[in-house]
């Protein structure tokens, strides 16, 4: 019981760093991370509707069409998404605020604000998916479009990102006739993230003893260790 609390716990964390990562990489005003292009690019054309709230509705969809792909293999624990959805959108309001001291201009300060927060969102990920207990909305709906087409997770994810930026540009060439919210930042995040994940996932010894946490008693000293 312990060791499940202790997962869920490392799962709320990773979700909190996730947060302030998309934050960080959206104060470069290079453009925010793929997952959260669209959500960003509706919060500037609706500034009375949050970043965070636009990120909880486009999310619920995420769910929904989980719901949709999935049906009766939708296992009902998975509905604890939408808390966790409503826990991410509200971190994501408070990391912006937390940080509308820092307001970048030269493009050497924007470009170091893009990479640290690249490295912290690829940081959050690895400790929110090393316990192995729940899924935030994005990653749930590439699951679930990975199993009903029969593509490995990493193909139908490059697909789905490319489609979100994709998205992301023609509402922002619409509403600004211009790309806004959306840029290089946004493609180096997609670049860049994966492989920052895969060097954490490898070499952080703390990632490797969080993942130890989700197999049994007998191998998990033998997981820490790999």
């Amino acid at each position: 019981m312990k060791r499940l609390a202790l997962r869920y716990l490392y799962f709320v964390l990773g979700v909190a760093v996730n947060s302030f990562g998309i934050a960080f990489i959206t104060k470069s005003a290079l453009g925010t991370s793929q997952i959260s292009s669209v959500p960003y690019v509706l919060s500037l054309q609706f500034p009375g509707v949050s970043f965070g709230m636009c990120t909880f509705l486009f999310n619920l969809l995420f769910i929904l069409l989980q719901l949709l792909l999935l049906k009766r293999d939708f296992h009902p624990v998975q509905f604890l998404q939408v808390l966790v959805n409503l826990l991410f959108s509200g971190l994501i309001d408070l990391s912006m605020g937390a940080l509308s001291f820092f307001q970048p201009q030269a493009l050497w300060l924007r470009l170091l604000s893009l990479g640290i927060g690249c490295l912290i969102l690829a940081f959050g990920i690895c400790i929110e998916v090393a316990p192995d207990v729940l899924v935030v909305p994005g990653e749930g709906v590439v699951r679930a479009l990975s199993k009903k087409t029969r593509r490995t997770f990493g193909t139908v994810k490059v697909y789905f990102d490319v489609a979100l930026i994709a998205i992301a540009a023609l509402l922002s060439l619409a509403f600004f006739h211009k790309l806004n919210g959306v840029g290089v930042g946004t493609v180096v995040s997609a670049v860049a993230v994966g492989k920052c994940v895969n060097w954490i996932n490898r070499h952080v010894k703390a990632v490797q003893k969080i993942r130890a946490l989700a197999v049994p008693d007998h191998t998990a000293e033998t997981a820490a260790g790999q």
